[in-house]
């Protein structure tokens, strides 16, 4: 398991019956999350008195309940800042398990003695884009939300790379890696964060099951002739390491050597010592 354990502004206090409690800074959420079905004690006082907690709706979707929180608020992790808010669907615009990845794709950007471009797909509020450019490379940035995009280059300006070489793009990510492959544009490294359903802004449908390994095969023909790595992230549980690690074997190790890796992501868990399980992640690396 690759473990997030460097953080200074987040901590996952505790977890069970399906809730986590969590510091964000200087404020105290209570979210849900399916993977804590365990029923241990709630020792932990701040269970009873958070700044923010939300609630699962039977019908779908949920609600933020006893709400001390601003509008919006900034955590740091390492030489990053985010800005960090509450949203309708439980999120924060921050997935603080996929730290590790940040300071691996650091790690591989810096040490490759080269230019490296980036292509980040589904790039969300732009953690993976900022930690890659922060490290010296350039960067694609793609998402079909308009909001999102927006938010990762408020994240940009905070963190100290609003001149950073970015290119922030709205659209549909298949379709973007389409064009691309014509204009014969190719890219050291990729970075894919699918969920697991979603829309395009055109209403193209994407399922992770049925699409993923033709969007994968699909990322294969954007890649330059020197590639450096791609990484794939997958928060259904559907989905194990072994199977992102057979996809990239299948499709980019055979097409260009190199090895693969994946591992279930992990937070560390305060209050019991142990780890809580956030998604996989595949990372596949040319060198």
């Amino acid at each position: 398991m690759w473990i997030s354990d460097a953080w200074q502004d987040f901590e996952l206090i505790d977890c069970a019956d399906g809730e986590k409690l969590e510091r964000w800074g200087n404020y105290f959420l209570v979210r849900p999350d399916p993977q804590a079905i365990w029923s241990t004690p709630r020792l932990d006082g701040r269970w009873n008195s958070p700044d923010a907690q939300y609630h699962r709706s039977d019908t779908g979707g949920g609600r933020w309940s006893r709400t001390r929180l601003p509008e919006s608020w900034l955590i740091g992790y390492r030489d990053l800042t985010f800005h960090v808010k509450p949203m309708n669907f439980k999120h924060t615009g921050l997935f603080p398990e996929q730290a590790t990845n940040w300071d691996w794709v650091s790690r591989v950007i810096r040490s490759a003695g080269r230019d490296v471009s980036v292509l980040n797909l589904f790039g969300y509020t732009g953690a993976a884009t900022l930690a890659c450019a922060k490290a010296g490379a350039s960067v694609c940035h793609v998402d079909a939300a308009k909001g999102m995009v927006a938010w990762g280059k408020e994240n940009a300006v905070s963190s100290g790379l609003a001149e950073a070489p970015i290119r922030w793009i709205v659209d549909d990510c298949a379709k973007f890696v389409e064009r691309e492959i014509r204009r014969g544009r190719r890219y050291d490294a990729i970075i894919m964060d699918p969920p697991s359903y979603g829309r395009g802004p055109g209403g193209e449908v994407w399922k992770l099951e049925k699409d993923l390994w033709p969007f994968v095969s699909l990322c294969a023909d954007v890649l330059s002739d020197a590639p450096l790595f791609v990484l794939i992230n997958s928060y259904t549980t559907g989905l194990s390491p072994s199977v992102l690690t057979y996809i990239t074997e299948s499709i980019f190790t055979k097409k260009y050597g190199g090895k693969s890796e994946a591992q279930e992501l992990g937070l560390p868990v305060t209050d019991s010592g142990l780890v809580l399980p956030c998604g996989a992640s595949c990372r596949w690396i040319k060198g």
